[in-house]
């Protein structure tokens, strides 16, 4: 008997002068990218944390903190492959990915395929699997101003 559950992921990095700007595992031409530990791809960090919510594992900071200089500049393709062997050994498997990047530059939709085509294989489920939608922030906060970019999620997880 299996049981489907179901996490949820957010995720903002602040834009930063001499970053190359990663979403979804794909490399985008802008003129900053996003600051972090890792490569801080956000929509890859929402989906990770969106996966370990569903199976009650935590969050991507208690497995892959930013005290840990092993893991400097890490990508998060490579994050979203870890997460999901925790998955698997917790006998669970994603069955549906949803999310949603949050900028007012750069136009996301022209990377949405290579986007989805990145995570499903990161992540062991069909393309058809993972859906990816952008919006602005309608120019409000933080993000509104173009200061970064932010993306949640949610997961939904099949177990047993």
């Amino acid at each position: 008997m299996s049981t489907i559950r179901c996490g949820i992921g957010y995720d903002a990095h602040r834009l930063a002068e001499d970053r190359q700007l990663i979403l979804g595992g794909v490399a985008i031409a802008h003129p900053r990218g996003l600051e972090g530990h890792s490569d801080a791809d956000v929509l890859a960090h929402a989906i990770a944390d969106a996966m370990l919510g569903a199976i009650c594992a935590g969050d991507i900071g208690q497995h892959f903190p930013n005290t840990d200089e092993s893991i400097r500049g890490i990508s998060s393709i490579d994050i979203l492959k870890r997460v999901t062997a925790l998955l698997g050994g917790k006998k669970a498997r994603v069955v549906n990915v949803d999310a949603t990047i949050i900028a007012e530059a750069p136009k996301i939709a022209p990377h949405i395929s290579a986007m989805r085509k990145k995570i499903a294989a990161a992540i062991g489920t069909a393309e058809s699997s993972v859906s990816i939608k952008a919006t602005t922030n309608e120019k409000l906060g933080a993000l509104g101003r173009g200061e970064g970019i932010g993306a949640m999620a949610i997961a939904t997880v099949e177990q047993g």
